[in-house]
């Protein structure tokens, strides 16, 4: 299985991006996703879960903000992210996780957002 995580980059506070991440090598539509992200320094934290009935949770940080979406006709999962705040640079991570709950579970390699004041 492999995670192909794209679309950070550099923005103003206040402004969007949506990070894509394209999986292949599984069977995307029963598995579920989720985005996680870890800022310099930090542990790596939950940002938003998709399972694969569509059943959805953020961190409570970006809710309000953020929305996570799938496309199982692309092996895509989706972040929608507005109103970036300078917390929420980090370096973004997509991972698939089994359906099962008993893995195994995959991770994508990281984009990095850098939100600047």
């Amino acid at each position: 299985v492999q995670l192909q995580a794209s679309g950070g980059g550099l923005v103003q506070a206040g402004g969007s991006l949506r990070l894509s991440c394209a999986a292949s090598g599984s069977i995307f539509s029963i598995n579920h996703m989720g985005w996680y992200r870890q800022a310099s320094g930090k542990q790596r934290e939950l940002v938003a879960t998709i399972t694969n009935v569509g059943r959805i949770t953020y961190a409570e940080s970006v809710k309000g903000r953020f929305t996570i979406s799938r496309d199982n006709a692309k092996n895509t999962v989706y972040l929608q992210m507005n109103s970036l705040k300078p917390e929420d640079t980090a370096v973004y991570y997509c991972k698939l996780v089994h359906y099962s709950g008993r893995g195994p579970d995959y991770w994508g390699q990281g984009t990095l957002v850098t939100v600047s004041s």
